[in-house]
């Protein structure tokens, strides 16, 4: 319970970062951030003795025990006195383009695992192609070699979306681990522009 998932949230409420449980119970005992706690639509915060104080109740399985108390493990965690959102450069690797595409190779439409995906330079480097975001994308094995060195339109094969310079997506929200639903409230992607991280 205590290696489970944080979303933490900066003091005005938009999702920066997520932590282990262990580390938002260390936050939470400090005085650095409360909990943020749904009841039916609306959201409110305690900090750890409101929110231990609340776990007396609760028969759920998201627990920690120590020798006096239980306590729920949060869901989503408040800074207190934390309001920036990172605004980094995206890092350029074959793991985030593979992430910014889902796995999907972007010629067939097939899902693979990364041990059968390839990267692919639309305009290929031999005519000038560069290795950016705009023309790089997931391939399959099958399809890289099927293009070869030639365009897409050349090679009779259509891309599936343009490639771009990806938006914030976390990895959390791409496959990492589980996404509790409390979470989705603040995980708008089209309002975010944050690192990729390897």
């Amino acid at each position: 319970m205590l290696d489970s998932s944080v979303l933490i949230l900066n003091r005005l409420w938009q999702a920066v970062n997520w932590c282990t449980a262990r580390r938002a119970f260390n936050l939470l005992y400090c005085g650095h951030a409360y909990v943020v706690h749904k009841n039916k639509d609306d959201f409110y915060t305690l900090d750890f003795f409101e929110w231990k104080e609340h776990s007396q109740g609760y028969n759920g399985h998201d627990v920690v025990h120590t020798v006096s108390f239980k306590i729920r493990v949060p869901k989503v965690i408040l800074l207190l006195f934390f309001e920036k959102v990172p605004m980094k450069e995206v890092k350029f690797t074959r793991h985030n383009v593979f992430e910014r595409d889902g796995y999907f190779c972007q010629y067939c439409g097939e899902k693979y695992d990364t041990a059968y995906l390839n990267l692919d330079h639309v305009i290929p480097k031999e005519r000038g192609g560069k290795t950016t975001w705009e023309n790089v994308v997931c391939s399959c094995i099958r399809c890289n070699s099927k293009k070869g060195n030639r365009t897409p339109q050349e090679a009779g094969m259509k891309l599936l979306k343009k490639p771009k310079k990806p938006k914030w997506r976390p990895l959390f929200i791409s496959g990492k681990f589980p996404i509790d639903e409390s979470w989705e409230r603040f995980l708008d992607i089209n309002r975010w522009e944050v690192n990729i991280t390897e």
